[in-house]
C-alpha cells in the first residue's frame, strides 16, 4: 500500500504541475498567435514538455502499480495535453485509486 500511496502522490503533484504549465502555455500561444503580441518567452513550450514527460513516466508507474486497463491509462495520459484536464482526471483518478487500494 505504501506503494501505491506514494505513487499517486507522485502522480497528483505532476497532474497539477502539467496542469498549470498547460495553461500557461495556453495563454502564451493567444499572446502570440491571436493578440500578437511581441517578445512572448519561447521557453514556456519546453518546460510544459518537460513536465509532461515526467507525468507520462509517473502516470504509468502509477498504472502500472494499480493495473488500470489500457484505455484509463491512455485517457489518463492524454489529460494532459488538454486544458484543465488534468485537474478533473486528477481528481477522478485519486477517487478511484484510495477507494479501491488505500481504503477512503
Amino acid at each position: 500500500m505504501a506503494r501505491i500511496r506514494s505513487a499517486l502522490l507522485r502522480y497528483r503533484v505532476l497532474a497539477y504541475a502539467t496542469g498549470i504549465w498547460l495553461l500557461v502555455l495556453t495563454a502564451e500561444m493567444i499572446a502570440k498567435y491571436i493578440l500578437h503580441v511581441e517578445n512572448v518567452p519561447n521557453w514556456i513550450a519546453v518546460v510544459h514538455g518537460w513536465v509532461y514527460f515526467v507525468y507520462l513516466l509517473l502516470t504509468l508507474d502509477l498504472a502500472v502499480k494499480v493495473r488500470w486497463p489500457i484505455g484509463r491509462t491512455v485517457g489518463t495520459l492524454l489529460a494532459g495535453t488538454i486544458p484543465f484536464l488534468s485537474f478533473y482526471v486528477e481528481h477522478k483518478r485519486t477517487q478511484q485509486v484510495r477507494r479501491d487500494f488505500l481504503g477512503g
